[in-house]
């Protein structure tokens, strides 16, 4: 998220340039230097010697929270690691890849993730600090199925941290939003490989909705609902696991042909839909992990509202729906179920997201952001770390019990600041050496 409201953010651009710019060209970060470094040696020394460092992933953030003034570093020139643990039902993951680099392997090995995120092309470790998640009332967000971490602390040390060895403070080290090292590997939970098949269906009445949220997301293992906020109808993409039973909601009627989420878009790098069955992670995202994504001419905002409030918080969203739908390529609403990271958006409470991609004009878009604020922080909304708000940090972080104990392992881990940045200042000042 911003430091600033959106409409002082400075130094945020809305066309890539010469310089090193996120993936959707919006964020100019303002590092000294980018390395890449080849070895864990190497990524040692540099920590070791550099008085301002962050981790960068593939980019996908919409923010400053991986932006620093000192140096940033991007770990995608390390080995490639994936190493299945059969006995153990882990995968442990080199932290700089992205999750479409061993999907494939591990599906192969006969084990698969619970969940993914839409897109595949995200940084393992980046999706993980910011706590971005998929869909399903039976899933919790991607960084919940981490069991380890090891990572680079700011003397070059290599720290190893597991769940079951420090019960009390992981769940603080998993959603880090980069500030207590550069994490290097990541051991995730796995179980047996399964098919999907995928389906969509047309023409639900959006009105009317709110009230059969339950019904709609028991429909399949992972739901998404999307709707421009102003149209009569929505699309409802239900992803099947064969190996689960699927619920009795049947809104609308069955897509004829293959769709994109975003409409007017072609259907040509979307997950194969109208019941081919498929493996797991050719059907969970909504886009083909194969396929590498362009830039992208978008920009994100995303807000976690608890369930019970799912209702007013369509009706609210409803209301300004003209305001909305100029501005949108499209919403999307999902579910995601509880976890104890204390700084995931889903901590201790199963939520429904709803999700804006907008058009790429920041002056355009900051008012309908601010309006969707208005009325979705009152029914206890928590931002995506990862996207555009204007939401000042005292707030924010005013809906986070854990928030404290994380200012504290901020200060154990990194008593120098050195993986700090504007954001993670402004969020937990009181972490800063003194």
């Amino acid at each position: 998220m911003l430091t600033q409201p959106l409409s002082s953010a400075p130094s945020t651009s809305l066309s890539p340039s010469p310089s090193l710019v996120n993936w959707a060209g919006n964020v100019d970060f303002g590092a000294t230097r980018l390395h890449r470094p080849a070895s864990l040696g190497e990524l040692r020394r540099l920590v070791a010697r550099s008085p301002g460092i962050r981790a960068l992933g593939s980019g996908h953030s919409f923010n400053r929270v991986a932006d620093t003034s000192g140096e940033l570093v991007r770990l995608d020139g390390l080995p490639p690691l994936v190493d299945v643990d059969p006995a153990n039902r882990t995968v442990t993951v080199g932290a700089g890849m992205r999750y479409a680099d061993f999907l494939t392997a591990l599906h192969r090995a006969g084990f698969a993730l619970s969940n993914l995120a839409s897109l595949p092309h995200i940084s393992v470790a980046g999706s993980i600090a910011t706590g971005t998640h998929g869909s399903g009332d039976a899933h919790r967000c991607l960084s919940a199925a981490v069991t380890a971490l090891e990572l680079v602390g700011p003397y070059g040390d290599v720290v190893s941290m597991r769940r079951d060895s420090l019960p009390e403070v992981f769940p603080g080290a998993v959603v880090s939003l980069g500030a207590l090292g550069v994490v290097t590997r990541v051991t995730l939970e796995i179980e047996e490989a399964y098919e999907m098949e995928q389906h969509v269906r047309v023409d639900v009445p959006l009105d009317g909705m709110a009230d059969e949220l339950d019904e709609v997301f028991r429909a399949a293992s992972s739901v998404s609902v999307f709707t421009d906020w102003l149209g009569e109808h929505a699309s409802v993409w239900l992803k099947h696991r064969r190996d689960r039973p699927r619920g009795r909601w049947a809104g609308g009627r069955p897509a004829d042909r293959a769709m994109n989420p975003v409409p007017g878009m072609p259907p040509e790098s979307s997950t194969e839909q109208l019941g081919v069955v498929g493996p797991w992670f050719e059907r969970l995202p909504h886009f083909r992990p194969e396929l590498v994504p362009g830039a992208g001419e978008e920009l994100q905002s995303e807000y976690y509202v608890p369930r019970a409030a799912a209702p007013a918080a369509f009706a609210a969203l409803r209301g300004i729906g003209p305001v909305l739908a100029p501005l949108l390529h499209i919403a999307e609403v999902r579910t995601v179920r509880a976890d104890d990271l204390w700084l995931s958006p889903a901590y201790g409470r199963d939520s429904v997201t709803f999700h804006f991609t907008w058009i790429k004009d920041l002056a355009a878009v900051a008012p309908a952001i601010v309006a969707v604020e208005e009325l979705l922080l009152p029914l206890d909304a928590r931002p995506h770390w990862g996207k555009l708000s204007s939401v000042a940090p005292s707030t924010v972080v005013a809906g986070y019990e854990r928030a404290p104990d994380f200012a504290r392992l901020m200060r154990a881990h990194d008593p120098d600041g050195k993986f700090g940045n504007a954001l993670t200042r402004s969020l937990f000042p009181a972490a800063i050496a003194r």
